[in-house]
């Protein structure tokens, strides 16, 4: 088997040796169920674990123990958000949710289970970078509107929302925020102390920790009904036993990510977009140039199929991801590209670059290198790629 170089970073990160061995303890010595300092002491001691993972997790974004749950990943955390609350609240306030038109997975169809319900579902426009139209959001708020969800960054393209902006207009209308940071914690600073936001979608398989396990900020007050039976669990919101190796694992994955570490993946990520956009013709920028992700790089080579890019670089050891995603198997395209302004041939071309603690600038100019060349052969077979891109 050839060598990888993974970016594929934001579908799933490589777990870091460090958060396994925190993790191991938890599955051969302190294995038991969290109890009380009422029970047993193996109990106790993996209450003590699981609360400790809770309480570094909370401090990263300002919050108190009591106000994280967690969750089996960022699809619970975003579920939990928007059922939760209609649960809670559709019959007291009204049956109103709005989501941006490019939100992940979870959100969108956690809003489209709940138009089966007969809740109504606004679907906000965002600009060609991606930015949700805060004039829009205002105009589409109204008394029955019970639940605003904006991601904190998208999945794809890696535009940052103004979440302060759309925070402060939801408290002042009145109504629930909930954001999904998935792409941004922690690398991207966020403290409930300083946004007004209600609930907030955090997980570990993004940053280098444990796949399966996510959490959900729940602001001390927020209607939120228990929607997963069972026993009491979670402060009695989620029933089922915890993941207290996952929990413990995801604290350390976010104790290890630093700024320094940020800082180089910003670097790899302007990188990649500089170089792309000066040496490969008709090519577009996805995304906001420099209000984004520092992990995220996400472009369209026009001309060229987003799948054929991929299925060239894998051959030459290269991992990255095109279209949707979490959704790459579909024939449609990138309903994110849609959402900025995209025709499907921007749509099917886009190609997302996603970069993480185990990456070079080596291997960066290695992927441009590679995509570069890849480009100019797909284009020369292309019957739509003008003279000057097919030879």
């Amino acid at each position: 088997m050839q060598k990888c170089t993974y970016m594929d970073n934001a579908a799933a990160s490589r777990l870091d040796e460090r958060v396994l061995e925190a993790m191991r303890p938890y599955f051969f010595e302190t294995y038991a169920v969290a109890t009380s300092e009422f029970g047993y002491s193996l109990g106790i001691e993996a209450r003590e674990g699981l609360d400790a993972a809770r309480e570094l997790l909370a401090q990263r974004i300002g919050a108190t123990q009591e106000e994280l749950v967690f969750t089996s990943g960022s699809t619970e955390s975003s579920n939990m958000a928007l059922k939760g609350v209609a649960l809670a609240l559709g019959q007291k306030k009204g049956q109103h949710i709005i989501v941006s038109k490019i939100e992940d997975f979870p959100v969108l169809s956690s809003a489209q289970a709940l138009e089966r319900l007969r809740f109504r579902v606004t679907y906000l426009p965002v600009d060609g970078d991606g930015l949700a139209d805060l004039d829009a959001l205002e105009k589409a708020i109204t008394k029955e509107t019970i639940l605003v969800s904006i991601q904190h960054a998208n999945q794809e393209i890696g535009t940052v929302q103004d979440i302060a902006s759309i925070g402060k207009l939801c408290r002042d209308k009145g109504t629930l925020f909930h954001t999904d940071a998935t792409h941004t914690f922690p690398r991207v600073p966020l403290s409930v102390r300083d946004v007004p936001v209600d609930l907030i979608t955090i997980a570990a398989h993004t940053i280098h920790g444990p796949h399966g396990i996510g959490g959900l900020y729940i602001r001390k007050g927020t209607p939120v009904t228990k929607w997963m039976d069972g026993g009491f669990q979670e402060f009695d919101r989620r029933a089922g036993l915890e993941n207290i190796p996952a929990a413990v694992g995801f604290a350390k994955a976010a104790e290890l990510i630093t700024e320094e570490e940020t800082t180089r993946l910003r670097a790899m990520r302007d990188r990649v977009i500089d170089r792309l956009l000066h040496e490969v013709p008709n090519t577009t920028l996805n995304g906001h140039r420099t209000n984004r992700t520092p992990q995220n790089a996400n472009v369209t080579f026009h001309f060229v199929e987003g799948e054929s890019v991929t299925l060239h670089l894998d051959m030459r050891g290269f991992a990255v991801s095109t279209g949707s995603a979490c959704f790459s198997r579909s024939l449609e395209g990138s309903h994110v590209i849609f959402g900025i302004g995209g025709d499907h041939e921007r749509a099917h071309g886009s190609i997302r670059f996603t970069f993480g603690r185990y990456n070079t600038m080596e291997e960066v100019d290695g992927i441009v290198d590679a995509v570069s060349q890849v480009v100019r052969d797909l284009r020369k077979i292309s019957p739509l790629a003008p003279r000057e891109d097919n030879g």
